[in-house]
């Protein structure tokens, strides 16, 4: 690939380094000059431009991109339409995505132009989450360094899979003591039961008996009765040794213990055993909490399908140390505490719902308030979205039936901003919102309220896209090569979209601004569907749809 300075005269066909703003239009980075664009180029004075011109044995980004992820591509994981030299891997499963560290470090050190990008190893996913990213740096690469890291990915097997979860019947034996609380023994079973079902699995009703191996063993037979795939016991005391009650309840009946102790903290104290081939665990005292600790671990792996036993066990430790643990007690308090340094402060961005307009369209319905069918109103499950990722203050701009808007937001921590001028489009309601931000917002994720299907997670993905030291302060999501909402607006451009008029919104400030423009990919459309009319409704998921009575 030749880089640099390109006279016009010689610039057709090569691919501009540059977004160039000009009088008659935007030419943006990437693109591949034509006749038409070196026409405009010249007319608005140009005499050359710095561009990519591509040589024999070259490969575009974007097929680059697709080769390399076609030969990535493995059960439980599709891939995206490659754009800007970026194709994105997403699983199709809820399951267990696991990563070859060792051969995708191979890969990413071919050559600088080809890179891979993934989740860690061993992390849980659900259908349509982005588990790893191959780019392509530059605008090309060399047929060579691609074809090499093509047969470096069919050749290591599967670097990157998604191993689905398999529905398990789990059985609880729960071991009493004199004194021990009986809420103790719910919140087990309610964080037991809790973890299984987000697996995909379910919980046999649970087995109460004395901490007693002889007694823990006969709950245990009654459980391999009813066939259960997987074994678990909750001491009344924490088990300390792998001849303790637990764990020779487990031998009692014919099993075996295959290790003891676990490098994950909290979780430490786990055994891991086997009945025949039921895995058999009994479980540490972090079992009867909900925070993720150790349990978690193994459970998905087994979940998945994996053999859990010593070598996996003790190659747990990197990651092991939970994030909870500084505020964990005794005995870590006796510990020197290390020198106080300030933490890093982070961006306030804050979030404006736009919750004002008359929804005209789906009269007499107001869109924000019909209840889905958990009774939940539309306008409550977007700003539940938004409560669920870091975004903060939460500024709901009201004016159309503010009062019941308010009503349906009930106990949550949002602050209301009323628009008076609402019924003079959108641009109001952007305007209020804007006046009311705190000075200390550094940016600002504008909402639509009438976007159930964005999550915490997509939220979150546009935050982690803003960088105003790299420039990066308009984050746009984009499916498929299409804009959505939201869009996240740096404190410089509040300025601007206060000085908006009529019903366009901020989107139309973009092409006065692309290089300040990050477009962050995702799989989901959720980003593109708003639902202001009364047929739109039937596009959500059935669980969300408004009953609508007509009248």
């Amino acid at each position: 690939m030749i880089f640099g300075g390109v006279p016009l005269s010689e610039a057709e066909g090569a691919i501009l380094a540059h977004t160039l703003r000009l009088p008659a239009r935007v030419i943006k980075k990437g693109t591949m000059l034509d006749a038409a664009a070196v026409a405009t180029l010249r007319e608005a004075g140009y005499a050359s431009v710095v561009a990519a011109r591509l040589e024999p044995g070259d490969v575009g980004e974007n097929e680059a991109a697709n080769r390399l992820a076609r030969a990535l591509v493995a059960p439980g994981i599709v891939a995206s339409r490659a754009g800007t030299g970026r194709v994105n891997l997403s699983a199709d499963v809820h399951g267990l995505f696991t990563a070859d560290r060792d051969a995708i470090d191979r890969l990413n050190a071919v050559d600088e132009a080809l890179t891979l990008g993934t989740l860690p190893d061993a992390t849980e996913v659900a259908p349509r989450d982005m588990v790893a990213t191959v780019k392509i740096i530059p605008f090309a690469v060399a047929e060579e360094k691609l074809a090499q890291v093509e047969a470096l990915a069919r050749d290591a097997g599967p670097m990157l899979a998604v191993h689905p979860f398999r529905p398990l019947k789990v059985g609880l034996v729960l071991t009493e003591l004199p004194g021990l609380k009986e809420s103790i023994a719910q919140n087990t079973i309610a964080a037991t039961a809790a973890r299984v079902a987000g697996l995909g699995g379910g919980l046999l009703p649970p087995r109460r008996c004395r901490h007693e191996e002889a007694a823990i063993a006969e709950e245990l037979r009654a459980l391999l009765a009813q066939d259960a795939d997987l074994l678990l016991i909750a001491g009344a005391s924490a088990v300390v040794d792998r001849r303790d009650v637990g764990p020779a309840a487990i031998v009692r009946v014919g099993g075996e213990i295959r290790h003891f102790g676990m490098p994950v903290d909290p979780g430490n104290l786990i055994c891991v055993g086997r009945i025949g081939d039921k895995p058999a665990l009994v479980l540490p005292g972090c079992a009867g909490s909900p925070k993720p600790n150790g349990i978690d671990f193994v459970l998905r792996r087994l979940a998945a399908g994996f053999d859990v036993g010593a070598e996996t066990v003790t190659r747990l430790g990197v990651g092991g140390l939970l994030k909870d643990i500084s505020a964990r007690p005794l005995p870590r308090a006796k510990a020197v505490p290390p020198p106080a340094t300030a933490a890093p402060r982070r961006p306030m961005i804050a979030a404006i719902v736009l919750a004002a307009g008359q929804s005209s369209r789906m009269a007499p319905h107001h869109k924000l308030l019909l209840p889905d069918r958990t009774a939940k109103p539309m306008i409550a499950r977007v700003v539940d979205n938004l409560l669920s990722s870091p975004a903060r203050p939460i500024l709901v701009v009201v004016g159309h039936r503010a009062e019941e808007i308010k009503a349906a937001l009930a106990g949550r921590p949002v602050t209301f901003v009323p628009a008076a001028d609402y019924a003079e489009g959108l641009a109001a309601s952007l305007r209020a919102g804007i006046k009311a931000l705190p000075d200390e917002a550094q940016a600002a994720l504008v909402c639509l309220g009438d976007m159930p299907l964005v999550t915490a997670r997509v939220i979150e993905r546009l935050l982690a896209a803003y960088d105003p030291n790299a420039g990066r302060l308009i984050a746009v999501p984009v499916h498929e090569g299409r804009r959505g909402n939201p869009m996240l607006w740096d404190r410089r451009f509040f300025g601007e979209i206060a000085a908006l008029s009529g019903d366009g919104g901020a989107r139309r400030l973009l092409d006065a601004h692309p290089e300040a423009i990050v477009e962050v990919d995702l799989p989901e459309d959720s980003v593109l569907r708003d639902f202001d009319t009364v047929e739109s409704l039937a596009g959500l998921p059935e669980r969300l749809r408004p009953i609508v009575v007509s009248g």
